[in-house]
């Protein structure tokens, strides 16, 4: 799209592209959202693909890709409209609604992965149902039985069996009373207020059904039921018409103790009814379960936590953006792309701690490259660094480049301009700052986005993880251990200072829950070894990660001939999973 948007807001929060029909997911500490993409010029739903973004902190995106299109379902020739993820016995399935082409009416097929961010493939190579209705939307209720839900103009429903691909019975229609689903005045074929695009879910004992209402302009409703099929009572507005886009699409979650509510509108440039932007509300249920009515912003949702700019950091993390685009990198993942003179990427509440000292960032560029202007507060906020970028010989010709930073200390929206001559400039992969008189994290890939490198075991098998990642998208974990003190390990050797306090966090999750789990220093100097405990704080643990931070002075006498840094557990032998780790 690469259209350029002023930084005055955090909505909607994807400007890269046209996003639509947002469909969240919390799963292991993150919220991923999966949403349509309204082709660029769009004067219909003309939607090709469906794309996946992740946020540990509710403001800062970072962009997964097209994990699913189309082309994966053989079957199906157009429409790839709005679908709903799940994840149930170690996959995700994602529900979508496409054109069968054989009979030429609309369908549910089923994508399915073993990671959140795909790659999805056809679960069936066929339709799980067809009536010719959309928008799908399934729910797990707490018997473990699942409901998928679908329809405009009708709402249905079947019971999924416990493989989420097959169902057991017919589609059954959930009668659209004007009790159940509030009164439409002027269309006598359609006398309640239910459209299309239903969200079922449940709190408290109460279930909950949020659509899109009326049409056209619609707004969003919803309704409550004692049971996962009804009888349903309508509630009212949860959003009254409002917004560009003449539809919309509903999809609640709760993360990290706050509800929140996605949205989409035509808020972009260029933004309309067929050209939609996927935004966020975070709200507070009322205090009889209610909930409340709420407006459109430009705001969007408060930040959870503050980002680390001492891990890699992907550079299609973003808040907010202008004038970039993305796609695959063939280093794996994706890259910021497109940028020309002048074009920025906003990162939201980046803690630089007592201070940043250097920057590195890999980058490539067909061209003679240009510049990377770190900037806190705004686009034209404090200048803490400057990185030249090179003419790499290609757009995927990777290297790495660094300068020194000045002035970063604190937490600050961190500005990463783009400067150069005339065109396309530079790619951006990721990036990186490091910190402090001890030059930043000690740990070689603490961000475990470089799979196992730099890492070994004391016991158990070490694998990189996929699957989970509380930041990036990979995280190590050690499963077979046998004894307590088996754990992840990195030598340090060549990288202590005598003498010197270190400051430890590493994020850790366990296979049976929060982990009586530490990090701890050996140090063998003159051929005697001495522990240190690096992480004698309380744990603070967030979406199911255990933050494990402390503070310790190491020590020794003699000359240190080798310092291993252990993640394991006081007792137990249960599996972990670490990420983010750093000692600085």
């Amino acid at each position: 799209m690469s259209i350029p948007v002023a930084a005055k807001a955090d909505n909607p929060i994807v400007q890269t592209i046209y996003t639509a029909d947002p469909a969240p997911l919390v799963h292991n500490g993150r919220v991923y959202l999966y949403t349509g993409h309204d082709e660029d010029g769009s004067t219909y739903f003309t939607m090709r693909d469906w794309r996946v973004y992740s946020s540990a902190d509710m403001v800062n995106w970072t962009d997964h890709g097209s994990p699913m299109s189309l082309a994966t379902f053989s079957w199906a020739d157009q429409n790839a409209w709005a679908g709903h993820t799940v994840y149930r016995n170690g996959k995700f399935y994602w529900y979508v609604p496409v054109r069968e082409r054989a009979s030429g009416q609309m369908a549910i097929g089923v994508g399915v992965s073993s990671s959140p961010t795909g790659p999805f493939t056809d679960a069936l190579g066929r339709a799980l149902v067809r009536n010719n209705e959309i928008d799908p939307n399934v729910f797990i209720d707490d018997d473990g039985q699942a409901y998928l839900y679908w329809g405009n103009p009708n709402l249905w429903y079947v019971r999924l069996n416990a493989d989420m691909i097959s169902y057991s019975g017919g589609p059954t229609q959930i009668p659209l009373t004007t009790a159940g689903f509030g009164t439409r005045t002027g269309n006598a074929s359609r006398p309640t207020l239910y459209e299309e695009a239903p969200w079922v879910y449940k709190r408290n004992g109460l279930y909950y059904n949020v659509y899109a209402a009326k049409c056209c302009s619609e707004f969003i409703a919803y309704s409550t039921a004692p049971g996962p099929t009804g009888p349903w009572t309508y509630r009212g507005t949860v959003m009254p018409t409002q917004g560009s886009s003449f539809t919309n699409h509903p999809g609640v979650i709760d993360f990290n103790g706050g509800s929140y509510f996605f949205y989409h509108n035509g808020a972009l440039p260029g933004g309309g009814g067929y050209t939609r932007s996927v935004a966020v509300e975070k709200f507070t249920y009322n205090a009889d379960g209610t909930i409340p009515s709420m407006n459109m912003t430009t705001t969007g949702a408060p930040q959870v936590g503050t980002l680390n700019p001492y891990v890699r950091q992907e550079a299609e993390t973003i808040a907010w953006s202008s004038g970039v685009e993305t796609e695959r990198s063939s280093d794996g993942g994706m890259n910021v792309g497109w940028i020309e003179n002048g074009d920025y990427i906003k990162v939201k509440g980046v803690a630089f701690g007592a201070g940043a000292t250097s920057f590195e960032a890999r980058v490539a560029s067909a061209t003679s490259g240009g510049r990377i202007e770190l900037r806190l507060g705004g686009v034209n906020g404090a200048l803490v660094g400057t990185c030249a970028v090179p003419g790499t010989g290609g757009w995927q010709a990777w290297t790495t480049v660094s300068c020194s930073v000045n002035g970063a200390t604190g937490t600050h929206d961190l500005y990463l301009r783009y400067t150069g001559g005339s065109g396309n400039l530079f790619n951006v992969d990721w990036w990186r700052f490091s910190g402090g008189s001890g030059g930043g994290n000690v740990l070689s890939n603490g961000d475990m986005e470089s799979g196992t490198t730099g890492w070994g075991a004391s016991g158990g098998t070490l694998s990189s993880n996929t699957g989970v990642a509380r930041g990036g998208t990979r995280s190590l974990s050690i499963t077979g251990r046998t004894a307590s003190w088996n754990g992840l390990t990195q030598d340090v050797t060549s990288k202590l200072t005598n003498g010197k306090s270190y400051t430890t966090n590493v994020w850790v999750r366990s296979q049976s829950g929060t982990p009586g789990a530490k990090a701890t220093m050996a140090l063998t100097a003159n051929g005697s070894t001495s522990y240190v405990q690096l992480t004698p704080a309380t744990p603070v643990n967030t979406g199911g990660w255990t933050l494990l931070s402390g503070t310790a002075t190491v020590s020794w006498t003699g000359t240190l001939s080798g310092a291993t840094f252990y993640v394991e557990t006081a007792e137990g032998t249960d599996g972990l999973t670490i990420d983010d780790a750093s000692l600085q």
